[in-house]
């Protein structure tokens, strides 16, 4: 009956909680079988039962209840007869003493017997040493296994006395079930087969097995194959479930790129007609004041001559009015004759010319189509392939969506394909002027350099190079080889948390930040004149007290010491306050960037274009200037960091760009494309792989560049809860800790690309 791999199986189910009930998490009483092959005790299934159905408490199947009672289930004999082993090996205490002898006590012993050390497997009692040898001597026992009590506790024996076992009847102690009625499909002992079921075919129980034993083992395989494509389905499922997913999140960013697109060009739509309105109305009101002065002018002479000729006729006498009245007639005849009023100048009224799909609420901009996903025929790299192909909608190269002809493009024929088309066109109009060239012209164009005449061309111009310098760019789309979320540091968002104490006088500026310790950061309040210390959970540490008069800006901390600028001066003091050194910084620099060395014992600060580096004593270590000589002049760094590799990064206001730069100088790369949207870069943080980490105020938004300067595209935005981000830095080169103008800081965990 037992097969020979059994043994694992049956090891498991005494060890494991098979033989407990689920019902009252106890070793089974009475087990009795649910149709649904569930065991549990007689009187845990009459406690459910109700009226004449039970559901069962694992697989929730309503179960008819027999019309004798829960008693009229099925009897577990499989269960009873692991529950039989288990009792056998659990019977007496070895603690206590040895079990006694069973066989002692019949053969008219006053005692109980003596300690048992062996036990038959066949007649299942325990047995001394004297009563096993004799027990292996008579004919009837002989044939008996006997084995040592102890591997017999221990399990050793387990599938061999599972072999000897035998069912005992229920109607007959004593009888174990030997034959199965065929008809009534019941087991029998001797007894049984001797009272109804004499005349009834039966079998031995080893003969019925080997009949019934195929065709449950048919059954099984059948079974076995439901199961295996409930999984091949349920695996299906989760698949499609995790393509949906994926395809939303891309469908979702789509949209947010298509919205964001569209509100780009349309507020570039806007600064324009709002430009060409004021360039108007200025141009209008510059004719206007030419006339008006011209007419104001005509009213003067009239005005003088007409007083002049009043005084005479009232003062003069009658030679005095004689002698003037002809130059005095030919005057006012000449003011009558020429015109008083010049030509009316046209006035040309503006009016607002709506495009019809912005007017019209049912047009949709922006439109969603759903297809059925194609079952995966291939397996491996071709499936996937085409299930991507079937599942994500054709893209073009700058990352947008193609719109397929019978869903998406009806909505962009008058929407966004004409806002993106005026937009385009926008730049090349009236000197197309970059960003940065229109910002640094507005200025001069202002000055009042011009003719107060100089043409309504130039005005136009200038109102339209100052409209290109707020025009926001899109972000580059990544390198062939970065598409994919997986190739990138990805945010995690850790917590958030303000910095206003209850002794600030002032709002927070939050001016510098750095890693204080173990996952602390040091806070420079500008505006409160504080070194507040905080954990990355928001805890509030406590203040580094700084000198009197001090207003800390850049910060940055050393060993057992912390560096931050105030004014014109680079402070090093011990975290108690006591102030090391100070020493004097160039003026011409409104503020310094302070910026620690990896190796902790230097300290990096930003002065009028060029980098100091000073020692724990405030020695001058080093002094260079990014690009070496040539660049004199033409370089401000106003957020100076250092990378774990030793390299310096910095944000120049001057040339509007991030550099990459070696201790000695030496530039490694820099930045100045269209990924900074028009904006100075801000703040810079490094993690310690070396990925740069650069704020950019403006669009609020953290783009992230590789260690040699190139844009890989955005880290953080709006969606990240960004708001007027000011400064950052980096926390054990996992966390980046942004802090925003309100004064309250932003927390995330960078998550590395091979995670």
């Amino acid at each position: 009956m037992v097969s020979q791999g059994s043994s694992p199986s049956l090891l498991e189910a005494l060890s494991s909680d098979f033989l407990a009930c689920k019902i009252c998490l106890e070793q089974l009483r009475v087990p009795k079988t649910l149709p649904c092959l569930h065991t549990y005790c007689q009187d845990c299934l009459a406690q459910l039962a109700e009226g004449s159905h039970l559901r069962c408490p694992e697989c929730r199947e309503t179960v008819p209840v027999p019309p004798t009672g829960v008693a009229a289930f099925k009897t577990n004999f499989f269960v009873n007869g692991l529950l039989d082993l288990v009792k056998a090996r659990a019977g007496g205490d070895l603690r206590a003493g040895k079990p006694a002898c069973a066989l002692c006590p019949l053969m008219g012993g006053a005692s109980a017997g003596g300690p048992a050390t062996a036990r038959c497997l066949d007649c299942a009692d325990d047995l001394c040493q004297a009563c096993a040898d004799g027990h292996r001597c008579t004919r009837q026992t002989h044939s008996h296994r006997v084995v040592d009590l102890v591997g017999y506790r221990a399990g050793w024996y387990d599938e061999e006395a599972r072999e000897r076992q035998a069912a005992q009847c229920p109607q007959h102690p004593g009888e174990s079930l030997r034959f199965l009625c065929q008809p009534c499909s019941q087991l029998l002992c001797r007894e049984c087969r001797l009272d109804p079921h004499l005349d009834h075919p039966c079998l031995p129980l080893a003969e019925a097995v080997r009949a019934r034993r195929p065709g449950l083992e048919g059954l099984l395989a059948g079974v076995d194959s439901n199961l295996a494509e409930l999984e091949a389905t349920r695996l299906a499922e989760e698949e499609a479930l995790a393509c949906l997913r994926e395809q939303a999140a891309k469908v979702g960013t789509q949209v947010e790129e298509a919205a964001e697109g569209v509100l780009r060009a349309l507020l570039a739509q806007k600064q324009e007609v709002l430009g060409q309105l004021r360039a108007h109305v200025e141009a209008a009101e510059e004719a206007a004041r030419e006339r008006l002065g011209e007419l104001e002018s005509r009213a003067q002479v009239a005005r003088e001559a007409a007083a002049f000729a009043r005084r005479v006729l009232s003062l003069g006498r009658e030679a005095e009015i004689l002698s003037l009245e002809g130059a005095i007639a030919q005057r006012l005849q000449q003011l009558q004759r020429c015109p008083w009023t010049p030509e009316p100048a046209p006035c040309l009224l503006p009016r607002l010319e709506l495009h019809p799909g912005l007017l019209d609420k049912n047009r949709q901009l922006l439109r969603l189509s759903f297809q059925e996903q194609q079952p995966q025929k291939d397996s491996g790299k071709d499936g996937a392939r085409s299930q991507g192909g079937a599942a994500t909608p054709p893209q073009s190269r700058d990352g947008a969506q193609t719109p397929k002809q019978d869903s998406a493009q009806p909505p962009q024929e008058d929407g966004a394909q004409t806002l993106k088309a005026e937009r385009a066109e926008t730049p090349q109009e009236d000197g197309a002027q970059t960003p940065k060239e229109g910002r640094a012209q507005t200025p001069q164009e202002d000055g009042g350099a011009q003719s107060p005449r100089g043409g309504r061309s130039n005005k136009k111009r200038k109102f339209k190079g100052r409209l290109k310098s707020v025009s926001r760019e899109p972000s580059p789309a990544p390198g062939p080889n970065l598409e994919g979320s997986g190739l990138l540091p990805r945010p995690i968002f850790f917590c958030s948390f303000p910095t206003r104490m209850p002794g600030d006088k002032r709002s927070p500026r939050i001016t510098g930040l750095c890693p204080f310790g173990s996952r602390e950061i040091l806070v420079a309040d500008e505006q409160n004149r504080a070194l507040k210390r905080f954990s990355l959970n928001g805890d509030y540490k406590g203040a580094v007290p700084v000198p009197e008069g001090c207003s800390p800006c850049s910060v940055a901390t050393l060993q057992d010491a912390v560096a931050f600028s105030a004014g014109a001066r680079l402070y090093l003091i011990r975290p108690n306050g006591e102030v090391q050194w100070r020493r004097a910084l160039s003026l011409c620099q409104a503020s310094h960037a302070v910026a620690a060395m990896p190796s902790g014992d230097r300290v990096a600060v930003s002065v009028s274009g060029h980098v100091e580096v000073y020692n724990m004593e405030g020695s001058l270590a080093t002094r260079f200037i990014p690009g070496g000589k040539a660049s004199r002049g033409l370089r401000a760094l106003v957020f100076l960091t250092a990378s774990p590799q030793g390299n310096f990064v910095g944000s120049d206001w001057q040339q509007s760009s991030l550099v990459v730069c070696d201790g000695l100088g030496q530039v490694i790369g820099e930045y100045r494309g269209p990924g900074l949207h028009g904006c100075q870069p801000g703040s810079v943080s490094v993690d310690k792989k070396g990925y740069i980490f650069l704020t950019l105020r403006e669009v609020n938004k953290v783009v992230i560049l590789d260690p040699k300067g190139s844009l890989l595209g955005d880290f953080l935005t709006a969606y990240h809860g960004l708001e007027k981000p000011r400064v950052t830095t980096m926390v054990d080169g996992r966390y980046l800790v942004v802090s925003l103008s309100n004064g309250t800081i932003h927390v995330f965990r960078v998550r590395p690309p091979d995670s």
